[in-house]
């Protein structure tokens, strides 16, 4: 029995074997590790899958859109609204991002329901990568539009001159924070999720393979198992959804400060 079974209790499923990044194609360039590897494999999924989905789908244009057609129109409007209800016209001029974010997230979290699948987006370097990148893009942003009057984002209206000391601090807390929490609740509700199904599959296989009277208490197991991955699928389209719309509130508060 390896040390990973002894881990799990003997039921040869380990919980998280399913987070491991393997290299598929190794690449060394000058001592750094650049190797193209299972989360990078699946990524490249998640970028086929969007591009099949938003330009081969549309490709007939047809007046009585098919099925792939519908979705992919029905995602394009419920991204546009939401960037027109939390930015306003300013952020249609960001709608390609802020849609392109959207698709990659959804896409790589439904990826990750697939049997023997890899869930990139449970991974916190990569769900950090965005955050950070949607961090610095948006002030950047701000900076530009705004210049130094930037800074009075730190400073709400009306605020007593014996509270902005304390304020500003909470506010520059708050904002250089918005990286880490955006990253950290998409990473872990991901990861948390996937953690649980692998645990129930371990009851089960343990139930299965002991026999007798065990057999009937894997049904116990099995049912949770279900209705977890409805939850799980539900989740994983509720992430992407709270990602982006925190993009688009972070963007509103750059392009338009208080």
């Amino acid at each position: 029995m390896s040390a990973a079974d002894q881990e799990s209790g003997g039921l040869g499923i380990d919980p998280m074997h399913q987070f491991e990044v393997h290299a598929i194609i190794p690449i060394n360039i000058g001592g750094i590790d650049a190797s193209f590897t299972n989360a990078s494999m699946w990524m490249v999924f998640a970028a086929v899958g969007i591009i099949g989905l938003t330009v081969f789908a549309m490709g007939g244009r047809a007046m009585v859109p098919g099925r792939w057609q519908s979705i992919a129109e029905m995602s394009y409007e419920f991204v546009a609204n939401m960037v027109r209800d939390n930015v306003g016209s300013a952020g249609q001029n960001y709608f390609p991002f802020i849609f392109t974010l959207f698709m990659f997230v959804l896409f790589s979290n439904m990826l990750g329901m697939l049997p023997y699948s890899f869930t990139t987006t449970s991974h916190i370097i990569v769900t950090f990568a965005l955050a950070l990148f949607i961090f610095l893009g948006v002030t950047i942003i701000g900076v530009v539009k705004h210049g130094f009057h930037f800074l009075s984002l730190f400073v709400p209206k009306g605020l007593p001159a014996v509270l902005l000391p304390l304020i500003v601090v909470i506010e520059l807390i708050s904002y250089f924070s918005r990286p880490i929490s955006l990253s950290v609740r998409l990473f872990a509700n991901m990861m948390a999720g996937h953690t649980m199904l692998k645990v129930f599959a371990g009851f089960v296989i343990g139930f299965l393979g002991a026999g007798g009277l065990y057999t009937g208490l894997a049904i116990a197991p099995i049912a949770f198992m279900v209705a977890f991955t409805g939850l799980e699928i539900l989740v994983a389209f509720l992430q992407a959804y709270v990602f982006a719309i925190l993009t688009c509130i972070y963007l509103n508060d750059a392009l338009h400060l208080h």
